[in-house]
């Protein structure tokens, strides 16, 4: 989904108020009623605490439609959905609340959950905002390819996967740019932190590796066991993913070489110790170098630059919206084929 403009609502349901709360057993303070009567110009805010949050809409107006829901720092959270002239389409997601609303070591962004209406041509005709007591959570622990991008043309999957999930499964991304196992797991504003978010079930996906380019074989085996173990003390799930490709490729049109295929200036293969990790671990593997590599060999050379920012900076390592939202259709079809998630949970 590309970044959307604010787009003018049409046909708002002036009746449609509600009362919010927050979902984490946290009183809301001045239990004002919050609803369509927030929104104007494309935008909608709701003052509201961190939490998780269902969010049903009423899509359409008199003339035919499309209209899709990005929030909070460029999240994308509900797919472009047309509706004809005159119908009414209802949609639902659930959204996690947050300071800092987008990478861990971020600005804190403005407080409560803020919508931006947009698409081809929107059509907001009612809006209902209510906790999702009984949410599943999935919390993602990963870099710059991962995580909430602030900032256009740069897009991590982790932003692009809500749209794939339906109410009642939320996507907590804890992704940060620059990190590295090694700096994770030492700056207690990432991991220390996420290991407290973790719920019983919930799922973690770690994808740590291409920022650990000084990290040696054995501490970075060591870490990956060190965050699969923190999870599971929490009554958590881990999900070791490995690393999406860097563009780079052969003269023979492959990506057989070290810099695509994550393999640092040590020789750790880093997808290979993630493997042999999930392996020992007994851990589900989401192999997302595998899966980015066909990808982008199939594509060849020029199509697939579009899955990156190339045109834009010449970056072969960092996505665009376009490859971050093909790349998070990877995870999902990952998650339904290891029965990670329910599929009545999943949008395909």
């Amino acid at each position: 989904m590309r970044r959307l403009a604010p787009a003018v609502l049409v046909a708002l349901t002036l009746s449609a108020a509600l009362t919010s709360a927050p979902a984490r057993a946290q009183a809301h303070q001045d239990r004002r009623a919050l609803g369509i009567d927030h929104c104007a110009a494309g935008v909608c805010h709701f003052d509201v605490p961190p939490g998780a949050y269902d969010v049903r809409v009423l899509l359409g107006g008199d003339t035919a439609s499309s209209t899709a829901v990005t929030g909070e720092t460029r999240r994308s959270l509900l797919p472009e959905t047309a509706a004809a002239p005159g119908r009414r389409v209802a949609r639902a997601f659930t959204v996690d609340v947050r300071t800092p609303e987008g990478e861990p070591t971020g600005p804190d962004g403005s407080p409560g959950l803020d919508l931006v209406v947009g698409g081809a041509a929107p059509a907001l005709a009612d809006i209902r905002v209510t906790p999702a007591r009984h949410a599943r959570q999935i919390l993602l622990v990963g870099d710059s390819t991962v995580c909430d991008q602030p900032g256009a043309p740069y897009s991590g999957w982790g932003q692009q996967l809500p749209p794939y999930l339906r109410a009642g499964l939320s996507v907590a991304n804890r992704a940060d740019s620059g990190e590295s196992t090694v700096t994770y797991l030492g700056n207690p504003q990432l991991w220390d932190t996420v290991r407290q978010l973790i719920r019983p079930g919930d799922l973690v996906l770690i994808q740590l590796a291409h920022n650990d380019k000084t990290t040696d074989e054995p501490t970075y085996r060591a870490n990956l066991t060190t965050l699969v173990d923190g999870v599971r003390a929490r009554g958590g799930r881990p999900v070791l993913v490995t690393p999406i490709v860097r563009r780079w490729f052969n003269a023979d049109g492959t990506l057989d070489n070290d810099t695509a295929l994550l393999v640092n200036g040590l020789g750790v293969n880093h997808p290979a110790v993630i493997r042999s990790v999930a392996a020992e671990e007994g851990v589900p593997l989401i192999d997302l170098t595998a899966r980015t590599k066909a990808l982008v060999e199939s594509r060849g050379a020029e199509a697939s630059k579009s899955l990156y920012l190339y045109d834009e900076n010449k970056d072969n390592t960092h996505t665009s919206v376009h490859g971050a939202t093909v790349y998070a259709g990877l995870v999902r079809d990952e998650l339904l084929a290891l029965r990670l998630v329910p599929a009545a949970l999943v949008r395909v």
